[in-house]
């Protein structure tokens, strides 16, 4: 790739990044910010939930606007809106000031990160070159989130508004050269990053086309409302059966909302969503692959976090320095990765990264009391490889084949799925947690984290599963694809009768 091309890798791979270190590092300052603005146990909760349900219930949409609307126009106005609104956080004063700017940092998120998505996989040609960008952009992600731990328990210390002030900066930073680098012009075959720079060098924007696709306004409303709703149930899910009644209420709305999108959808001369692109079984496995790792990721992570600080009594420095060497998937991704891909294919890649998963978090099941910190280390640093295995080829799956134009859909269909997939994670563990917490004292804890910690292990065991089917699917194509050409081959004089016998 030219330095052009890089430069733009470089911009969008910060947008995740931010997204990335701005999760980690509110999750880190929670407890000082609940402290010093007297919050109730409900009102912390909800901060962090209010990023959640914005970026959860969005996702979809941003992603098909991207397509519609322009990808560069979405890209750089949620940028903005996310910078503006993460800056308004710092200077909260009360809870619901809070709530309010995370849920809307969210879904500017929702909007921004499939645009940036979709604008690597029109930006960059298919094949090595778009598959690394694609690589290098999902270890960006896993290791914006492991470093936001470190930096947040760092700048947590120098006060808890920097928490929302250095996304400002970062944001910043990226939207000045994105304003430059990233092409004006879209069309539905969107041209390469290198040739769209010279075409933008040597040559005048071409008029608008006079043939737009219309906006699906009600499969909008139904989509977002149901994203919603699915969310809200979703997060639900910690409390137990404790407020079941609520939590079954809004389940069932999200049920009766998605139908409704559905029909809508159906009727709809420009639906958002086609829902034929759900008959593509690989987009499918790959999405439900990437919701079941990044829960099962997010869910452990959630779950050694707790048993570091309120069993071990370690601080939140202490912690997210043990925790760093996860974002090792940061250097992998780009390096290992692409050449694994190159040499086995997607599949074997992901099949690997889910089993090493599934050895990883094993490995931890029977955690002891007074575990030293290289008892831990394999399980750690074999979970972030696993990572950088298994994201990347998942990314690439659930957007290979997929038309020019809806690569933003197949985009915000990915992130919802590592969205709802990182929600129901946390929030399956802490159910789990909280039913298996039938007594007091350090004891009694420990055999609730033990339970807990079977989470993540079925949620792996489940994506592997679902990933080996995707790797036979591979090999009977690749059976049928070699005899085709075997049987043709070695025909010659009988298919040139055929052909004539036809004309």
């Amino acid at each position: 790739m030219g330095t052009r091309a890089w430069a733009l890798l470089f911009v969008l791979c910060g947008t995740i990044f931010l997204e990335g270190i701005d999760v980690a590092m509110m999750a880190v300052a929670i407890p000082s910010i609940r402290s010093d603005l007297g919050l109730s146990t409900g009102t912390a909760a909800w901060v962090m939930s209010g990023y959640v349900l914005g970026y959860a219930g969005f996702t979809l949409l941003g992603g098909r606007a991207a397509d519609l609307l322009g990808r560069r126009r979405m890209f750089l106005l949620w940028l903005t809106v996310f910078l503006v609104f993460s800056g308004l956080g710092g200077f909260a004063t009360e809870g619901w000031m809070l709530v309010v700017a995370r849920f809307v940092t969210g879904v500017s998120a929702a909007f921004m990160t499939p645009a940036a998505l979709s604008l690597i996989t029109t930006s960059y040609a298919e094949g090595p070159q778009r598959n690394k960008a694609l690589l290098v952009f999902a270890g960006t992600a896993a290791g914006g989130f492991s470093l936001g731990l470190v930096i947040g328990g760092l700048l947590t210390q120098l006060g808890w508004r920097w928490v929302f002030f250095a996304p400002v900066l970062l944001a910043g930073a990226l939207l000045v050269p994105a304003v430059r680098l990233i092409p004006r012009q879209e069309t539905p075959q969107q041209e390469t990053v290198e040739q769209g720079a010279s075409r933008q060098e040597t040559a005048q924007q071409a008029p608008p086309s006079k043939t737009r696709r219309g906006f699906d306004l009600p499969g909008a409303l139904t989509a977002a409302g149901a994203m919603l709703l699915a969310a809200y149930t979703v997060v639900r899910l910690e409390h137990g059966p404790h407020g079941w009644p609520l939590t079954a209420v809004s389940g069932a709305a999200a049920l009766l909302l998605a139908a409704a999108f559905v029909a809508v959808e159906r009727r709809s001369p420009d639906p958002l969503v086609r829902l034929g692109i759900l008959r593509s079984g690989a987009l499918v496995r790959a999405d439900l692959g990437a919701l079941l790792f990044v829960g099962a990721f997010f869910g452990f992570q959630f779950v050694v976090t707790l048993y570091l600080q309120e069993l071990r009594g370690w601080s939140s420095l202490q912690t997210a320095i043990a925790l760093v060497i996860m974002g090792c998937d940061m250097v992998l991704a780009p390096t290992l990765t692409p050449k694994l891909v190159a040499r086995y294919g997607n599949a074997r890649v992901i099949v690997a990264g889910f089993a090493l998963a599934v050895v990883a978090y094993g490995l931890f099941l029977p955690v002891g009391m007074d575990w030293s910190y290289a008892a831990m280390f394999p399980t750690l640093i074999i979970s972030g490889t696993a990572f950088a295995l298994a994201y990347g080829p998942l990314t690439i799956a659930a957007t290979d084949g997929v038309a020019e134009e809806e690569q933003g859909l197949a985009g915000g269909l990915l992130n919802t799925a590592t969205q709802f997939g990182s929600a129901i994670g946390i929030s399956a563990v802490t159910a789990v947690y909280g039913l298996a917490s039938t007594g007091s004292g350090p004891e009694a804890t420990l055999s609730a984290f033990r339970t807990a910690l079977w989470v993540p292990v079925v949620m792996v065991v489940l994506g592997l599963s679902i990933s080996a089917l995707t790797l036979r699917a591979d090999r009977q194509a690749s059976a049928v694809s070699s005899v085709s050409a075997s049987q043709t081959s070695a025909n010659p004089a009988q298919r040139s009768g055929g052909m004539a016998s036809r004309k």
